[in-house]
């Protein structure tokens, strides 16, 4: 069972350019034509928060046509530059999205494997937080199913990263999430987007990562007071391969774009010098 993972899209209307530098609309077309050529082919897609850049309706309505041609199933959460409403009314036909009261969090099974999605959107902020309710909600989801190997997919990852401008606007309560997550052993990974890069960190005995982002990169600065600033580092994806014979989630890191290869390392019996 693999289950891809793309982040921060920040789709503009009629493909405007973000920071009059980025298309993004481009860099997801490339995105979903590679996820459709994958050798192995995802069961499922999450796409982690940060969907467009401002939550207008017309931008909603872009996205959906970007991501018409994506031949997997794909789940959407919200980020710090979303709109919930806006995107429940684009995206009618996933019910998933109607899960979770006002916020939008949801448990779906794909595979052998459990993902439950939580929103740490703060209307208007860039930081994001859980609530009690999705605190407690959590607890009581992954109590139903202790022995389901499960990823939480969120949009705000739970641990600092050293980038200090996006730490400034990160989860202001990861302690109340590692106080559940610490309880339910069957949490395989804490998936997130928000920093535009591929980082890990130990996290309430798992492991929580955080997902390229599809349109631009964070410069990787680890200076505290550097500069806000991105970099057009080639965008990624995730793929996160369940592999049931030793009942363990492997996570792999693949960049878009072409790239020549693959080319093999033997010539018949010969070792290539």
């Amino acid at each position: 069972m693999i289950l891809a993972q793309i982040s921060d899209l920040h789709i503009k209307t009629d493909g405007m350019k973000s920071y009059r530098v980025v298309d993004t609309a481009e860099s997801l077309r490339r995105c979903v034509a590679q996820l459709n050529a994958l050798r192995q082919q995802p069961d499922a897609v999450v796409i982690t928060g940060d969907l467009v850049d401002f939550g207008k309706p017309g931008e909603y309505a872009f996205l959906r046509q970007l991501l018409a041609p994506l031949q997997r199933p794909y789940y959407l959460l919200p980020g710090n530059h979303d709109e919930r409403e806006a995107l429940r009314a684009a995206f009618p036909a996933h019910d998933y999205l109607q899960q979770g009261g006002e916020r939008i969090e949801y448990v779906v099974d794909i595979g052998p494997l459990r993902m439950v999605a939580l929103d740490t959107v703060i209307p208007r902020a860039s930081g994001g937080e859980l609530a009690p309710g999705s605190l407690q909600w959590l607890d009581h989801t992954l109590a139903r199913q202790p022995l389901r190997p499960t990823v939480i997919a969120m949009h705000h990852p739970p641990f600092t990263t050293g980038i200090g401008h996006m730490d400034d606007m990160g989860l202001a309560n990861p302690e109340a999430l590692a106080a559940v997550v610490r309880k339910h052993p069957q949490v395989e990974r804490v998936l997130c987007g928000h920093l535009h890069r591929a980082i890990q960190s130990r996290f309430a005995g798992t492991l929580a990562s955080t997902c390229p982002g599809v349109s631009h990169q964070v410069d990787l600065d680890l200076d505290r007071q550097a500069p806000s600033a991105f970099v057009m580092e080639p965008p990624g994806f995730q793929l996160h391969w369940w592999d049931e014979a030793s009942r363990s989630l492997v996570s792999h890191t693949a960049f878009i774009g072409q790239f020549d290869g693959p080319y093999p390392f033997y010539d018949g019996d010969q070792l290539i010098d």
